[in-house]
């Protein structure tokens, strides 16, 4: 055995042990959208005489960190993302109107001393000095007259909610003073103490975010001008438990340094994250059973240690995702069994390479003894292909890292990890697997079990009619044209069924115990005073509810009208979009779709000639389009997801032509001199096998997803295979073609002579 093969068998197995290790000894972080919970997007804005930037949005974070720890949240999660937005993730929390109040909320607390009563409401702003006119807490239709700002929040140094059984005073919040704040609060104390009992200034208002919580009188018992010391009073006001602790936990966390707006709110079920996992763990084992049938059927005993290779993909993505602490998302599931799909792609590629080396060289009766040769050339000649094709992949995915938010960032995180695990699984640990293979004995005495010794169906039927596909080019690129007629009109007729998180709103789906007919659920929702909402049938019975924009008072009234209709009513899935935030994810999609088609040009005109850059990309367009329109026609929702199924069938269009054009490019080398229609149908002939190949493994998987994967993951399905199927055909009816139109307009310059020796081998990266 050489060194070589040494070494890569030292770094595989070093990879899985250590795959196994982690495995074994660490889990995964599972997103909210999995194990339940609550997500909120805070942003924060301009103050008078603050300015909301990164220091001052930090600081929210902190206090906000606060908050939430006396919420008692088990493992929540806050981060900053920007210089304005804040994320609170909160695990287990099926309703956010409580926490989204008591973390949103300013908390500015401040003291005042009354000094009158008036049934006249005042002026909704304070005066610079804190003074203002509030409604008294403890008498209807009475206003407060209060003095200036006295005492703040900041001289707090603890709150506590408490039960006072012995004053009969219920719930309060006990407070304690830092420094010269308890000396304050004896002063203003002390000052009202002077007043006869009963009048307005013998009243000490406790002012939370500009409403009056609590305005006691001071007790007969404090002397007056001495005041209420130690550094500690209570506030009451007829709290309950829940609200004594929220408002503990406010005091207590401090006032935010800039005012917070909720941008984004989401709330999914345990249960339907529960689902998900058990449906997208169904889908990648019963996807990756098809596909590694398939394989095993097309390539027999190469396909069985094809299949190996796959499994140990998975362990190994899996540890590389927990290691690197990534979250996985719902999305990213769904990119963890894609990924399956395409480390189908480089074991395919080499596999057919290998069979056309091996038959080519009319090899069948002396190769028994050299099937390492075909197998050593097939992933040597496939290496720029594999990388060229993988690159494409993975801008489409860090485009979803930098641009997406939510879940679907983590489809692209798990995208970017499967892409580069899956050529490691592929020309690593499938040639270990293989290179051992053929050298045994019994291996070698039976060519025909390594399933390259054969030409396979596909090969053997266009060997026999020898297809001119490219001559016909003129056809093809009429019938490309035609069917984007038909998915611009899809797009201009019908138009597109934007999602809440590109047009802002809400979206709710709720499970009832009974079943409810969708008629009497829209009824139902109507007259809860939300006529205009969009109600409909969603998944097994569930009711899904869209609208604009819906408090959470405002959720919590259509989930007790549909009570009504269907008895028992959970909250499986609830998304809030702001405006403006649904404007920038809008803005953002069209970003990234343009840097997506912007990208893929620079790096295919550099890898190739600028004529097949701008083929493969007139073919990833024409992908989109027909993916787009056929989303039109089918009336089905355009969101977040499938933005990232968008990117991903770019990336695969681009994948797929790369192939070919690579291929086109070694033939233009080896025989520079030959008309390049020709050239273009040999290479399309060549690599026909793998196409087919390896769009039916990714069917596999995804026709799994689409079937096993729940509602939640079938239109991302849906998007993935109309976009494998179109991105198979578009390499053949418009990337070749106009890259054979374009060469014959803008013709390359002269190629040099075909290498010889090792010369050759080290020509296969020159451009076309």
């Amino acid at each position: 055995m050489s060194r070589a093969p040494v070494w890569r068998a030292i770094i595989a197995l070093g990879v899985i042990a250590v795959s196994i290790l982690v495995a074994l000894t660490q889990s995964a972080r599972l997103g909210l959208d999995l194990r339940g919970g609550t997500q909120i997007v805070l942003e924060t804005k301009d103050a008078p005489g603050i300015r909301a930037d990164a220091a001052s949005t930090q600081r929210a974070l902190e206090v906000l960190r606060q908050r939430v720890d006396a919420l008692g949240v088990s493992e929540p999660s806050l981060y900053r993302s920007g210089d304005k937005r804040i994320f609170v993730e909160l695990p287990g929390v099926q309703d956010p109107r409580e926490a989204a109040e008591v973390i949103g909320r300013t908390a500015q607390l401040t003291v005042h001393p009354v000094t009158g009563v008036t049934d006249k409401k005042g002026e909704a702003e304070a005066a610079e000095d804190g003074s203002r006119t509030l409604p008294d807490p403890d008498q209807k239709g009475a206003y407060l007259t209060l003095g200036p700002t006295a005492l703040t929040g900041e001289g707090v140094k603890d709150a506590e909610a408490r039960l006072d059984q012995q004053a009969l005073a219920g719930w309060t919040v006990n407070l304690s003073f830092r420094g010269q704040a308890g000396k304050d609060w004896a002063r203003i104390t002390g000052e009202a103490a002077c007043a006869a009992q009963g009048a307005p200034e013998r009243r000490v208002a406790i002012v939370l975010d500009g409403k009056v919580l609590s305005a006691p009188a001071v007790n007969p018992s404090v002397a007056c001008d001495v005041g209420i010391t130690g550094g500690s009073t209570q506030i009451t006001g007829g709290f309950d438990k829940d609200e004594a602790n929220d408002l503990a936990a406010l005091i207590k966390g401090g006032a935010l340094p800039v005012p917070v707006d909720v941008v984004e709110q989401r709330t999914v079920g345990p249960t339907l994250g529960a689902d998900a996992i058990e449906a997208s763990t169904q889908a990648a084992i019963i996807g990756l059973a098809l596909t590694g049938l398939f394989i095993i059927v097309v390539y027999r005993l190469l396909g069985a240690l094809a299949t190996i290779a796959l499994a140990l993909y998975g362990l190994i993505s899996y540890a590389a995702l927990v290691a690197l602490g990534a979250t996985l998302t719902l999305p990213g599931l769904a990119g963890f069994v894609l990924a399956i799909g395409m480390a189908v792609d480089a074991n395919v590629l080499v596999f057919e390479r290998a069979r056309e080396e091996y038959v080519g060289a009319r090899l069948l009766k002396s190769a028994s003894a050299r099937l390492d040769k075909p197998l050593r050339t097939g992933f040597r000649e496939t290496f720029s292909a594999i990388l060229d094709s993988n690159v494409t992949t993975l801008l489409a995915a860090g485009l979803l890292f930098f641009f997406a938010t939510g879940p679907v960032k983590g489809f692209g995180v798990t995208l970017c990890i499967g892409v580069l695990v899956s050529m490691l699984s592929a020309l690593v640990i499938t040639r270990v697997l293989a290179d051992f293979a053929v050298r045994r004995r019994f291996v070698r005495g039976r060519p025909g079990l390594t399933g390259i010794t054969s030409t396979g169906r596909v090969r053997a039927w266009l060997t026999r009619r020898q297809p001119r596909l490219v001559r016909h080019r003129r056809r093809w690129l009429g019938l490309s044209g035609l069917l984007i007629t038909v998915a611009v009109a899809g797009i201009g007729l019908r138009g597109l069924e934007f999602g809440v998180e590109f047009t802002g709103g809400r979206l709710v789906e709720y499970s009832t115990s009974r079943p409810v007919d969708v008629d009497a659920a829209r009824e139902a929702v109507a007259d809860a005073g939300f006529p205009r909402a969009v109600v409909q049938e969603s998944g097994a019975g569930d009711i899904s509810v869209r609208t604009g924009e819906l408090s959470n008072d405002e959720q919590y009234a259509i989930k007790s009208a549909l009570a009504e209709e269907g008895g028992e009513v959970t909250v499986e899935r609830d998304e809030m979009i702001g405006p403006s935030l649904g404007d920038e994810l809008r803005r953002n999609a069209l970003i990234a779709l343009g840097i997506a088609v912007a990208a893929q040009m620079i790096y295919l005109s550099v890898r190739f000639r600028w004529t097949f850059a701008a083929a493969a990309v007139s073919a990833m367009v024409h992908d989109v389009l027909l993916v787009v329109g056929l989303f039109a026609w089918l009336g089905k929702p355009v969101d977040s997801v499938f933005l990232a199924a968008l990117l991903t069938v770019i990336g695969y269009s681009v994948n797929d032509t790369v192939v070919v054009f690579d291929r086109v490019r070694e033939e233009r080398r080896r025989n520079p001199s030959a008309d390049l229609e020709t050239t273009a149908d040999q290479a399309v002939v060549q690599t026909l096998p793998r196409t087919v190949n390896t769009g039916m493994g990714a069917l596999f998987i995804l026709a799994a997803l689409a079937f096993l994967g729940g509602d939640s993951l079938a239109d991302f399905s849906v998007a993935l295979i109309a976009g494998v199927v179109v991105g198979m055909a578009s390499t053949v009816i418009t990337a070749v073609p106009v890259a054979v139109q374009l060469e014959g307009r803008y013709p390359a310059p002269a190629a040099p002579p075909r290498p010889t020796g090792r010369e050759e081998r080290r020509g296969s990266g020159a451009v076309v």
